[in-house]
């Protein structure tokens, strides 16, 4: 797979593939260019065979090539493979160089090399100091972690039927943090038996994930993210100016505002960096992206964003408790770590409803999901599919559903779309031969054996039910706010939102220096946009709050 920097684009690959883009991912530095990053750094040789970096470590530094070759190994395969190799002017690096986590490949000279060794503080002050310089290389580390997911480099092997629920769960985590890895479906790959036969696995082990050649039989989320080494230690001892509970839209900007004023800031975030935002296929009402863009594709810019002005980032953590007696505030996650902060953000969002039906928690990842992503959406293609739900996630999930199933059916209880969708959703719904519309309609029973097969729905009006062989039900029918760990902490309606604008600082609950923003928080706007202003809104108002404090001049 290696290449010579001046290469043209790898032969047969698709145009969107970011190996095909070798001048963007792989880009060669002017030698002016190359001289003012080298300023940041200390020149160093490096003999024939060694290992500047190495698969699995943290916080590696740096480094830019002058004279030879630093070859960039993937050990993730059977056997080792050269994912590129790096020459004069070239730079090593991708995401994982503005977090602390394990990185993904090795790095190994070959012949005698001169680099540049630019150490993880300089290398955020070259960033923030040189931002042509930064420009290019936040593109090409956000092209080659792309190309990583894309062609399953540096990652994982995650072995097991595909429609299995924890099977879904798993492959859901790895897609959404950004985790490359490859799928061995037991149901239809013709490698599966051999690979469990290897690893000396039966079916109970399934889902199974294979890293660095050792089995997780079926993980939870927590145990993968710390095998894997995306999770990072917290210091109970160090106190944040601003912990973000939640990396949704709001979360995320509160994040990318405050660390870009120089915060210091923490995000805590259970699962993945998104939200609900985050499951969603194509966002286009967004402003500045006429086209669209994914809800994982937003978030995923938005939390590199945040990172590159130093904000640290904890995932699969969800806090247990609030301890608000006291300043600083005290955080307890499950894990049992803890964290301190003078001001927090509650940006934690809502859980997704679920319908009222016999067999529901049964079906839930197999066959019952609540976003609509291509992974989803390769699981139920060719078949009918349901779409519970009048709102606008509903429409985006139809229409994306369409291009790849043989039909949408959305059920509606009441009398139509106009009342709870954008009128462009709408028009193309009503455009579409593969989506059909059924108001005053609700499931009521719901039919498979390990895996939802059919549906029954009765109309509210008439009493008449229909039952339907589906690939997938989807219910996106709102939800409730994620405000149990607040434990009494804060004022919340009587839906269990957080009450704000308390005080007199904007977005301020009832409690000095905790805000909230987003869809927690009681009479927000449910739209992507609205949750964005509000975290950056909101960072105003806690400097001004931790300046009262003294916390901040």
């Amino acid at each position: 797979m290696s290449s010579p920097p001046d290469s043209p684009p790898r032969a047969g690959l698709d145009p969107s593939d970011p190996y095909a883009r070798t001048a963007q991912t792989f880009p060669v530095l002017d030698d002016a260019m190359a001289e003012r990053v080298a300023s940041f750094g200390t020149i160093e040789t490096v003999e024939d065979g060694t290992f500047i970096f190495e698969r699995g470590q943290r916080s590696v530094d740096f480094f830019l090539i002058l004279s030879g070759e630093i070859e960039i190994i993937d050990h993730s395969g059977e056997t080792d493979s050269i994912v590129h190799s790096h020459r004069a002017n070239q730079f090593t690096g991708e995401l994982d160089l503005f977090n602390d986590r394990k990185i993904l490949v090795s790095g190994r000279a070959i012949g005698d090399t001169r680099v540049v060794r630019i150490k993880r503080p300089d290398f955020r002050r070259m960033i923030a100091a040189e931002p042509d310089i930064g420009e290019i290389i936040m593109r090409a580390f956000i092209l080659r972690r792309v190309a990583l997911m894309k062609h399953a480099q540096g990652g994982v092997t995650l072995v097991g039927p595909a429609h299995l629920s924890n099977m879904v769960r798993l492959e859901t985590f790895l897609t959404r943090n950004g985790y490359p890895h490859r799928t061995i479906d037991t149901e239809s790959d013709a490698d599966a038996a051999g690979f469990l036969a290897c690893f000396n696995l039966t079916e109970a082990d399934l889902p199974v994930v294979i890293a660095e050649g050792a089995p997780l039989r079926n993980p939870t989320n927590a145990a993968l993210a710390d095998a894997l080494g995306l999770t990072v230690q917290i210091d109970c001892n160090r106190v944040h100016h601003l912990a973000v509970i939640g990396a949704g839209p709001s979360g995320l900007a509160a994040a990318v505002y405050a660390a870009s004023e120089g915060l210091e800031t923490v995000v805590v975030e259970a699962v993945a960096p998104g939200g609900q935002a985050g499951t969603s296929s194509k966002i286009e009402n967004y402003l500045g992206f006429p086209t669209g863009i994914s809800g994982q594709a937003l978030a995923g810019r938005a939390q590199v964003q945040a990172q590159k002005f130093g904000a640290q980032l904890a995932i699969s953590r969800a806090v247990a408790e609030l301890d608000c007696s006291e300043r600083p505030f005290r955080l307890r996650l499950e894990d049992g770590q803890q964290l301190c902060a003078e001001a927090i953000v509650v940006a934690t969002g809502a859980r997704y409803r679920k319908l009222d039906l016999p067999d529901y928690a049964r079906f839930e990842g197999n066959g019952i999901h609540y976003a609509a992503t291509a992974m989803e959406a390769s699981l139920c293609a060719d078949t009918h599919v349901v779409v519970v739900g009048g709102g606008n996630s509903a429409g985006q999930a139809a229409i994306f559903l369409s291009r790849t199933v043989a039909h949408v059916h959305i059920l509606v209880r009441g009398e139509g779309l106009a009342s709870t969708m954008s009128r462009y959703l709408i028009e193309r719904i009503e455009a579409a031969d593969k989506i059909t519309l059924h108001p005053f309609t609700e499931i009521s029973e719901l039919h498979g054996d390990a895996q939802l097969r059919e549906v029954t729905w009765t109309d509210r009006r008439s009493g008449a039910t229909h039952r339907q062989a589906v690939g997938a039900l989807f219910v996106m029918i709102g939800a409730e706010p994620n405000t149990h760990w607040l434990d009494g902490c804060l004022e919340l309606d009587e839906k269990g939102f957080v009450l704000t604008d308390r005080n007199s600082r904007l977005f301020e609950t009832s409690r000095p220096g905790i805000f909230a923003v987003g869809d927690v928080r009681s009479g927000s706007i449910k739209r992507v946009a609205s949750g964005v202003g509000e975290g950056s809104v909101v960072v105003s108002a806690i400097h001004k709050y931790l300046a009262e404090i003294g916390a901040v001049e």
